[in-house]
């Protein structure tokens, strides 16, 4: 028996591929879902178990909706997939796995997050629906809406955001929330310009809503966000209420390395075609990598060393 043969079985005497099935979850894009978490990260209340337990089964949650939705955008966009270059290599376009056996576990997915979220508390799992509908939308209709498309991928982060602090009792920075939503819009934008200048594919063959876009506008965007992110993380590490729960104002520190990580990104994404994947965006540059694990140690450094 092939090593191919070994990692698959047969559904209704269809092939399915194992590996294509890990595919289609994106566990790799999981890492989105540490936003989830950021609440906990930047309270004061990292000491408190049930908080961490809440915080986790939150974190758990998205990240079973989060593959729901992927699994459920590649099985709606198949037939487009199959005329892109990179996409037609995704699992269901590329008949690794068959269509009708990918919604029926993006079904199950999503019904184990809402049941997950549901005994971790209301308010999670209001969240978690506003999540899955608004992706529902997006597959639907709104990802041929120019600006909308951006908003709605931008919404998938904020309430990240939400879950692992309104979804489990904790009252988010303000400052924080605005930081979050101009981050979310900036690497949406990153994302539609990158598609646009994709040179592998003429316009006509790209999706819909990027015949709206122009390089020009996208790059003012691109610019007004970045700004809008810097400005609004400054201003986060400055409030009273943020030297009221840490007792100190050394988060400014933090600053320079928050600068040059999204200067760096604004230049891969304007020189070198970067932009499309976040996740594989981070883990390929390793300046990108570098400056984003010395920012979570030091910051976890300043927060948790002063508060022990």
């Amino acid at each position: 028996m092939t090593q191919k043969s070994k990692a698959a079985f047969r559904v209704s005497n269809v092939r399915v591929s194992i590996t294509g099935l890990v595919r289609l979850l994106r566990p790799t894009h999981w890492i989105k879902n540490l936003f989830v978490l950021a609440g906990l990260f930047f309270s004061s209340d990292w000491r408190q178990p049930g908080l961490v337990a809440h915080a986790l089964a939150a974190f758990a949650a998205f990240c079973l909706a989060a593959s729901a939705v992927y699994g459920m955008n590649d099985a709606l966009d198949v037939e487009e997939d199959r005329e892109h270059p990179r996409k037609r290599l995704r699992p269901i376009a590329s008949g690794l796995v068959p269509r009708n056996l990918a919604l029926t576990l993006s079904g199950a997915l999503a019904l184990s997050s809402l049941v997950l979220s549901a005994c971790t508390g209301s308010a999670l799992l209001w969240i978690i629906v506003a999540y899955l509908a608004i992706n529902i939308l997006y597959s639907r209709a709104l990802k041929n809406q120019v600006l909308l498309d951006v908003f709605c991928i931008a919404s998938g982060f904020i309430l990240r955001l939400l879950a692992g602090t309104f979804g489990i009792g904790i009252e988010p920075s303000q400052w924080f929330l605005l930081c979050t939503l101009a981050l979310s819009l900036f690497l949406g934008f990153s994302k539609r310009y990158a598609e646009l200048v994709d040179p592998q594919r003429p316009l006509e063959e790209k999706r819909k809503v990027l015949k709206k876009y122009s390089s020009k506008f996208l790059r003012m965007l691109l610019g007004i966000t970045l700004s809008a992110t810097l400005i609004t993380y400054a201003l986060y590490t400055t409030s009273s209420r943020t030297l009221e729960i840490h007792h100190t104002g050394n988060l400014l520190y933090t600053l320079p390395l928050v600068i040059f990580g999204l200067f760096r990104y604004l230049y891969l994404v304007i020189e070198d075609g970067f932009g499309e994947n976040t996740v594989a965006d981070l883990l390929k540059d390793k300046q990108l990598l570098f400056a984003s694990v010395l920012y979570v140690i030091g910051t976890g450094s300043l927060l948790f060393l002063r508060s022990s």
